[in-house]
């Protein structure tokens, strides 16, 4: 593509909003996915956030469209046709576009740098450029103006990212905020077990297992040619080059009994070297104060959903609300993931916004539940992505938390694979009940059911 416009030429671009119905209006269009989950955008900024632009000729308009991805939509109905000529043009190379793409535009063009870049980077960690912070704020802002200003039934929060240790404890987060983990025992590097992918390879004509193969997570592309490239290495090694073998069935290593952990091989030395998946506390621990012992020890929050439970009797007495009515936040978590991968979609340091919705008792919930599904998909439609590529992912009773209702995820089609872009629970009484009970204080926590929305 052209060169990027310059950034004085951005910025009254990116720092002014107007409404969408001005003579000139302009889309600010991205390669796809280019801030991943943070922009929640695939192929343009939304249509809700579009800027003023001084008068433009025709063919600037085209050029722009045509060369620089910048799309220009006027009233008239050739630039109408100009502009879809080029989203369909956009459209077309979300299928072709890399991660590396993506990370290389980022740092180019000051979206995105790698954290402590000069003392070569620390994995899971980023910082926000010049147009990247612009670009995060409008969308905060625009999801708080939907979300809280533009309701009546929605107070916000926010809490700080230190909490008393004994909220973590009756969250339940100290005993169980965990993922599965599993070490190689020659590279000694870690891996989250359900990351991790592995299938038997079976011959074709005898439907013998002849050994395995394992695979990071990604798109399904991805997986099938590394299993592939794997298993063609395999079969040379054990005198059976070019044997036919059935389709790989994958199943993450969470699922690997411990016969076939031994056989399995780890990414990292191509060798059976992997240990059994074991629990790893995703919590941050820090101390607080002058004393550097048991008695000073906090954690940075994981989640910001506990600061809005605790603060429940607070948040509806000072804004006098009844219920139902739902308390938002948006601020900073932290979770010491194992292997933070894929760009910004799983850091150790990022942000939520969330909304926690209290309701009376009793099956009320569904249509609430309902409510906030319809209600979660115009944002997301609002805000530019392409419903094509959103899926919904129901749990099913199995895969539901233990105090859970129902769950619903939000799924989108990312360039490294489907993955979660936004959770709406229904989480039952458990949360209220849990403080009340650990903190000595119910009449503080009054049970009522309640479900939150959480993007991130």
């Amino acid at each position: 593509p052209a060169p990027f416009p310059p950034l004085p030429t951005l910025r009254p671009l990116i720092g002014r909003i107007v409404p969408p119905t001005s003579v000139y209006n302009m889309r600010l269009s991205l390669p796809p996915a280019c801030i991943v989950s943070l922009v929640m955008l695939s192929a343009s900024l939304p249509s809700s956030l579009a800027w003023r632009l001084p008068p433009l000729t025709r063919s600037t308009a085209r050029h722009l469209a045509t060369t620089s991805r910048l799309f220009v939509v006027t009233d008239a109905a050739a630039s109408d046709a100009t502009a879809a000529e080029a989203s369909s043009s956009s459209y077309d190379a979300y299928e072709k576009v890399s991660m590396d793409d993506i990370i290389g535009l980022c740092k180019r063009r000051g979206f995105i740098f790698p954290s402590s870049e000069i003392y070569n980077g620390m994995a899971g960690f980023y910082d926000y450029g010049p147009l990247g912070v612009e670009l995060k704020k409008n969308i905060k802002d625009t999801w708080w103006k939907t979300m809280v200003t533009r309701r009546e039934d929605v107070v916000g929060l926010d809490s700080s990212i230190v909490h008393n240790p004994k909220v973590w404890k009756s969250s339940g987060h100290l005993d169980g905020f965990s993922d599965p983990m599993v070490d190689c025992k020659e590279t000694k590097l870690r891996y989250r077990a359900d990351q991790l992918f592995f299938s038997p390879i079976i011959l074709a004509d005898s439907a013998e297992t002849v050994g395995y193969v394992c695979v990071q997570e990604g798109n399904d592309a991805d997986m099938v040619k590394s299993a592939k490239k794997q298993a063609k290495k395999f079969l040379k090694a054990a005198d059976k080059a070019g044997a036919p073998y059935e389709a790989f069935a994958f199943k993450d290593l969470t699922e690997a009994t411990e016969d076939e952990m031994g056989k399995i091989p780890s990414p990292g030395s191509g060798k059976p070297t992997l240990t059994m998946p074991r629990d790893f506390n995703l919590m941050f621990q820090t101390n607080v104060g002058a004393m550097s012992d048991a008695s000073s020890v906090a954690y940075l929050r994981p989640e910001t959903a506990q600061g809005i439970f605790i603060n429940f009797k607070n948040a509806m007495g000072t804004s006098r609300s009844k219920i139902p009515f739902g308390v938002a936040q948006i601020g900073k978590a932290f979770r010491n993931e194992i292997t933070p991968r894929n760009f910004i979609f799983r850091s150790r340091e990022f942000e939520q916004m969330e909304i926690e919705y209290f309701i009376p008792p009793g099956d009320v919930w569904k249509d609430f539940h309902k409510q906030w599904l319809a209600n979660s998909k115009d944002y997301l439609l609002s805000v530019g992505l392409r419903e094509e590529l959103m899926e919904w992912d129901v749990h099913e009773d199995d895969s539901l938390a233990h105090y859970a209702l129902a769950c619903t995820d939000v799924t989108f089609r990312f360039p490294f694979g489907t993955q979660e872009l936004m959770g709406i629970a229904a989480r039952g009484n458990f949360d209220l009940t849990a403080h009340g009970e650990g903190s000595g204080k119910s009449e503080n926590c009054h049970v009522h059911v309640h479900f939150c929305v959480c993007v991130w």
